[in-house]
């Protein structure tokens, strides 16, 4: 099975489970949807009325740092993706070494000269260690990790990068449940 379609219909899922919790007034779940600008000023039942799968997917892919559904569906699908959002600088990882950089080319310089891992975040890159890799909730030993030469943006195995993938929004996603 592909993992990019399992990844995507578990997110719908999830956007579903979000438009039914909303539908019975779940406080929760009316918190997560005021987060979009078009639903925070509505009433309870206004926003029952207004409220589309459209708005629940959109709440699911921004939690997971990404700007919206399109977006979401680009970085998971998509291996010529350049902007991958903050889905791989989840809060929290900010307590850990890493370096920024504007510039892909000056980042790989430096990590081939301090090693690490090379991430994206938006148009940007970092460099961060192990720890931070653990964070994430991946395991920096994964075979992945050397099938795309920690390199993440421009990675030389597509499939383990979607798998990588996969496995990071799978960790956002219990991080963000949890967080509720």
């Amino acid at each position: 099975m592909d993992p990019v379609r399992t990844l995507l219909d578990r997110l719908k899922t999830e956007a579903r489970h979000l438009q039914r919790a909303a539908k019975r007034i779940e406080p929760s779940a009316l918190v997560r949807l005021r987060k979009l600008p078009e639903l925070r000023g509505l009433a309870d039942d206004a926003l029952q009325q207004t409220l589309q799968r459209r708005h629940c997917l959109s709440v699911v892919a921004r939690e997971l740092g990404l700007s919206g559904w399109s977006h979401a569906v680009a970085v998971l699908s998509r291996p010529e993706t350049e902007d991958f959002g903050t889905l791989l600088y989840p809060p929290g990882c900010s307590a850990h070494w890493n370096i920024w950089s504007a510039s892909y080319d000056e980042a790989r310089q430096i990590r081939s000269e301090h090693g690490g891992y090379l991430l994206p975040y938006k148009h940007q890159f970092v460099i961060v260690d192990r720890d931070f890799i653990d964070t994430l909730g991946l395991d920096p030993e994964d075979d992945d990790w050397t099938r795309i030469g920690r390199d993440w943006p421009r990675a030389a195995d597509l499939i383990a990068r979607q798998r990588l993938c996969a496995a990071a929004v799978r960790s956002r996603m219990r991080s963000t449940a949890s967080a509720r």
